[in-house]
């Protein structure tokens, strides 16, 4: 199912509001696959494709830490290989690492097989690892996800978090000024309080809180804005008990940056009564058990990286160096409004949203990419 962002960029030849452009072009899944990797070997995967020719190319993807099922990261990464394999027909072959101890044999064990075209590293944890192994396999062409690798063999593909983190920030922000209910949540307006969870502190996610913050003080810079870090990918029960704790303290919105722990934090949105933000993935569809509450989600097009890279190989026009992504790259990065809030946000913030998007993209707005430049 395609997914609306706020608003498209001009001149695209629509309307402005939420009839604005799609994210991504209507191949995209939503990342619920199953894959059959493990932490200890890699296996085939589901991505034997029967919607393309056939192709002789065979992928090799290992996924971040957190594995598949997390309705997040890994699992958009998954809809980028599925689709490959349904347009392409290529085959592939998957590993999930339990840990990133984990990435460095299973990244040799691709590397060397003769079969494998592309080597597909989900995840900035993969880079250390990735510079040695580049190196020595040499003929191998690899992609690696939210990091770069400056190698000859190496296409990087990251992503500006912060402006899309922004854009969320900025509707949470808008909403706890506002008296505002919808689905399972409502605000309260005698508290002016928003919160952000994060997984593990890493660069990366300092670059997603960052950019929330900054979203939220130009709402209004008053707003209180705790955040908070799980410590993990994948415990769901410490996000929820994070999040509980900022709706106790009169949180209206929680955003997370957590992979699977973010599950969490939709449950105590539920619990409270109040609104949630997804990540990567539309999660109001991901994790549709929640979609009364999550408003939005902070889209970003993993699966499209992952897509985009394995046609290149088919095509035979791989290509090393930096793809960096951001709210005017057709929608790598974008606030996704969730499916049950689709024309039930009051119209002001609708038009506040794209005005700070298009001032983003214009470069009117800077948006910060580390908390210590708020």
């Amino acid at each position: 199912m395609q997914r609306r962002r706020f608003l498209t960029t001009a001149g695209a030849g629509v309307t402005a509001g939420l009839a604005g452009c799609l994210v991504g072009d209507g191949d995209g899944g939503n990342g619920n696959g199953n894959g059959n990797g493990n932490g200890n070997d890699t296996t085939d995967g589901n991505g034997n494709g029967n919607g393309g020719a056939e192709s002789d190319i065979t992928v090799g993807i290992i996924y971040s830490t957190g594995g598949l099922g997390d309705d997040s990261f890994n699992d958009m990464a998954h809809a980028g290989i599925e689709r490959a394999a349904e347009d392409f027909g290529i085959s592939y072959q998957d590993a999930e690492p339990d840990a990133p101890a984990d990435m460095n044999q299973m990244q040799r064990n691709f590397a060397g097989k003769d079969e494998i075209d592309l080597v597909c590293c989900i995840g900035f944890d993969h880079a250390t690892d990735l510079e040695e192994n580049a190196a020595e396999f040499s003929d191998q062409q690899f992609v690696l996800v939210d990091a770069v690798v400056e190698a000859d063999n190496v296409a990087n593909y990251t992503f500006r978090e912060h402006e899309g983190s922004f854009q969320v920030g900025h509707l949470a922000g808008l909403l706890t000024t506002t008296d505002y209910a919808h689905g399972g949540g409502e605000t309260n307006t005698d508290e002016t309080v928003v919160g952000f969870v994060g997984g593990q502190e890493t660069a990366l996610i300092d670059r997603f809180e960052a950019g929330y913050i900054a979203g939220v003080r130009h709402a209004d810079d008053s707003i209180e804005t705790p955040s908070a870090y799980a410590g993990s990918w994948n415990d769901p029960s410490r996000g929820q008990e994070i999040a509980s704790g900022m709706y106790d303290d009169g949180a209206d919105v929680v955003y997370h940056a957590a992979g699977g722990t973010g599950g969490g934090v939709f449950q105590a949105a539920q619990s409270a009564g109040r609104f949630a933000i997804g990540v990567d993935d539309d999660q109001s569809i991901s994790a549709e058990d929640f979609s009364d509450v999550i408003v939005a989600s902070m889209v970003k097009r993993v699966d499209n990286a992952v897509y985009d890279s394995v046609e290149a190989v088919v095509n035979d026009e791989f290509e090393s160096g930096m793809n960096d992504l951001g709210l005017d790259d057709d929608g790598s990065v974008s606030a996704t409004i969730g499916q049950d809030f689709e024309g039930e946000l009051p119209e002001d913030i609708v038009d506040a949203l794209e005005e700070s998007r298009q001032a983003i993209i214009d470069g009117e707005i800077d948006v910060p990419d580390n908390t210590d430049d708020l």
